[in-house]
């Protein structure tokens, strides 16, 4: 069992006024009724995953709700949308009970969500585990902030170690990289008991009960057929540009049906979409977002394969670390790729008030200074000062660039 690094943050809310009422959404499988146990002990938890008990709560009037689920978990409550308006009456009514809305499809319970308890509700989007994360051997143990958190929560660029060696961390930082990289990051993998075929297998019935469960309460389809093309076709091109009309010509679909079953895969948060950074107009950049899937164990199930990561595998795990970091520390701030038509690329860009971030990811042991080409003259594209340009890989040693404009930092000591 792995501690949560979003745990404080949510027990924190539910002690104020406003946490009355708390919504957990996220991928199926990411540990939210666990967590929301683990936190809300002296909650009653209610499944509305059963059809048949399903009826007998939507017919509960709020009276009877405030007596008899005064502290209640509520999980996959978007099955029945009525027990929401049954919540919200309760809320309304009486000042004491408190509510746990748990929920695996994003679109179908937060529209419903922000239609009834605008300004009412607290929510919570549940990720696959961190590095951090996958470093915890229990509730207990204290989730570490990796180097990256600290700095966006200081605002101030870190003095590195010289060599990721002289890291104290480094034995549990690589250990956490290892099962990523051999499994990804949902909870379940954790399982001790698990071999690496009951793994494996666990990560094939998970892609199947996604499409089986997951897409048809998003939308009903008669053929899955094209969806299962689309999924794996969006696997084999994580980190590559999204090009709709491309992909529709490949799967013989439209261009409207292609964005639809995208909004589909990323409402469900299976991929994230990053979009491009375009605001200097006056010069010629891609406006194409980039895909990059959430957990590469899934990618790994979908194309079948095992065995280490492609390039463009490592850049999207570590776009999409740093992306659940972010969301974890509720850190505002927004993230980019960008590409100018001549061939430039930065694969990530944060963007806070008054500066910019900028990372190149490489997968290469060894870092020289040709990898820094494209972060070297990226000021004079943006429009607000590049506070500090950095280059991940598992180059275990740190190298500074460019007058140190530029540093080059292990990514396992980086994000670990």
């Amino acid at each position: 069992m792995h501690n949560r690094e979003i745990k404080s943050i949510i027990q924190r809310t539910s002690t104020k006024k406003t946490g009355r009422l708390i919504v957990l959404t996220g991928a199926r499988q990411t540990g939210k009724t666990t967590l929301a146990k683990t936190i809300f002990k002296d909650f009653e938890y209610l499944s509305i995953e059963d059809p048949i008990l399903r009826t007998q709560f939507a017919s509960l009037s709020a009276s009877q709700w405030k007596d008899l689920f005064p502290k209640a978990i509520l999980d996959e409550v978007q099955k029945e949308p009525i027990l929401i308006e049954s919540i919200k009456s309760v809320y309304d009514q009486w000042d004491f009970p408190s509510y746990i809305l748990l929920g695996s499809s994003q679109l179908l319970l937060l529209q419903k969500v922000k239609e009834s308890l605008a300004g009412r509700v607290s929510i919570f989007e549940i990720f696959p585990l961190t590095f951090p994360e996958l470093a915890t051997k229990n509730w207990e143990d204290a989730v570490k902030k990796s180097i990256f958190i600290e700095m966006m929560i200081q605002g101030e660029i870190p003095e590195f170690l010289p060599s990721f060696l002289l890291d104290k961390s480094i034995s549990s930082k690589l250990n956490a990289w290892e099962h990523y990289n051999k499994f990804g990051a949902y909870p379940a993998l954790s399982d001790e008991q698990l071999d690496e075929d009951d793994k494996f297998r666990w990560l094939s019935n998970y892609v199947k009960t996604y499409l089986e469960r997951d897409i048809r309460d998003l939308a009903n389809f008669r053929d899955l057929e094209p969806v299962i093309k689309l999924q794996k076709l969006l696997a084999s091109h994580t980190a590559n540009l999204l090009n709709i009309s491309e992909i529709a010509k490949r799967l013989g679909l439209n261009n409207k049906t292609v964005q639809k079953y995208i909004q589909y895969f990323e409402i469900s948060y299976q991929i994230i979409l990053l979009p491009a950074w375009h605001s200097n107009l006056n010069k010629r950049l891609s406006k194409m977002p980039k895909i990059h899937l959430m957990d590469f164990g899934i990618l790994q199930s979908i194309l079948q394969k095992k065995g280490g990561m492609t390039g463009n595998e490592f850049e999207s795990a570590i776009i999409t670390e740093m992306y659940k970091q972010l969301k974890n520390n509720e850190i505002k701030a927004e993230m980019f790729h960008l590409r100018t038509h001549d061939g430039k690329e930065v694969d990530l860009i944060i963007e806070f008030e008054n500066y910019y971030l900028a990372f190149e990811i490489k997968q290469t042991d060894k870092i020289s200074i040709s990898d820094a080409r494209h972060l070297r003259d990226l000021q004079d594209i943006l429009d607000k000062p590049l506070k500090k340009a950095f280059i991940l890989s598992a180059d275990q040693q740190t190298k500074y660039f460019y007058n140190n404009s530029i540093i080059a930092v292990n990514f396992a000591m980086f994000l670990g």
